[in-house]
């Protein structure tokens, strides 16, 4: 994950005392690593965004994104090599797609247990290579050493127009907020994989596929740029919930939630399990690498028309509201809060590296 949301009135003030990370949390650290770097001038989104960028010449800017992937903490249970290395290039795609950078390459730094099985880094390294060429780029280098974790330390580069770049901040009170696919399949996976709960054949199937093999949003992230009507965009891969605040904040607008398309799947599962669907689709999910984007009212209907005629779809779920709050209005009037909550490291479930 890139260094991200800021969330300036919970991170301005650091605990003077000693901490280890787990203590500080993920975004503690990220307020704490910000505060000793410098600005460089010359980086046109600056801190908070999904990558960084530079000019170069013909109008055109280099689009560039690190993503990590650790053993015990991004890889499920059952998970195929394979689809480590897949998943791997597809948390590294997704963020520049999101600005509306066309993928260039990719450079990965390998990490390697000692007792990891020469097979199995065939398999990961035939994963990375089938998801970069799936979305038009090769794995071109990186480097290896040895670790007692699997952490396989992505880059993506990719390619943009300058007018066409589409950045975190942008969005204005009015702007509709769209995303490009349903939710919930994720956070289904994780109660199967990760809490034991039962699921029918197809539905099992629906969210293990969702997990093992996500989707960066290539057609849809290009063609939405290529638009210049999008006033905001970034990827939900740290939930849906998390990813609405962090426009939020990086916007300076708040957001009034309408309604939340919840793949058919996730509905059935909640309602064997009596789980809250929408609390499945905000809170639970997560690497879902759908995008997010904020557009301006008038213009909706061209950046769904484009969407549409590559062949993907967007979804309306609300609007930016002046008022700085994220609030779920649903059917019968009711207004609930949406919080904060998403993925974050130093708090969650580790799994076994395959060997």
């Amino acid at each position: 994950m890139q260094i991200s949301c800021k969330y300036s009135r919970v991170l301005s003030t650091l605990a003077s005392k000693a901490q280890t990370a787990k203590e500080l949390g993920e975004d503690r650290i990220r307020s704490i690593i910000i505060k000793h770097l410098g600005r460089d001038p010359r980086e046109i989104l600056g801190y908070g965004d999904d990558a960084v960028a530079f000019r170069l010449d013909g109008g055109k800017v280099l689009v560039a994104h690190t993503d990590v992937l650790v053993g015990s903490t991004d890889i499920l249970p059952g998970m195929n090599p394979f689809y480590v290395g897949w998943k791997a290039v597809v948390m590294n795609v997704s963020d520049i797609v999101s600005k509306g950078a066309k993928p260039l390459s990719l450079l990965f730094s390998w990490g390697i247990p000692r007792d990891l099985q020469g097979r199995n880094i065939s398999k990961i390294a035939e994963g990375m290579s089938a998801a970069a060429r799936k979305y038009g780029a090769y794995v071109t280098g990186g480097d290896t050493g040895e670790a007692k974790d699997l952490v396989l330390a992505g880059m993506a580069l990719g390619i943009a127009k300058e007018g066409s770049l589409m950045r975190r901040s942008g969005a204005r009170p009015g702007d509709i907020l769209a995303v490009t696919g349903e939710f919930g399949l994720t956070s289904m996976g994780y109660k199967i994989l990760l809490d034991g709960l039962d699921a029918p054949k197809m539905l099992r199937k629906a969210a293990l596929d969702a997990i093992y093999t996500p989707k960066a949003r290539l057609r849809e992230g290009l063609v939405a740029a290529k638009t210049r009507l999008v006033s905001a965009s970034m990827d939900c891969s740290d939930g849906l919930a998390l990813s609405i605040h962090c426009l939020s904040e990086m916007s300076k607008v708040g957001f009034s939630i309408s309604k939340i398309p919840i793949a058919a799947e996730a509905s059935r599962f909640a309602s064997m399990h009596r789980l809250d669907p929408v609390e499945l689709a905000l809170y639970e999910g997560g690497e879902e690498y759908e995008l997010i984007f904020c557009v301006r009212r008038n213009y909706w209907r061209q950046v769904h028309s484009a969407i549409r005629a590559v062949g993907g779809r967007l979804y309306a779920i609300g609007e930016a509201i002046e008022e700085r709050k994220v609030y779920h209005q649903s059917y019968d009037g009711s207004i609930k809060r949406i919080e904060p909550r998403g993925w974050r490291h130093f708090d969650k479930w580790a799994a076994p590296i395959p060997s």
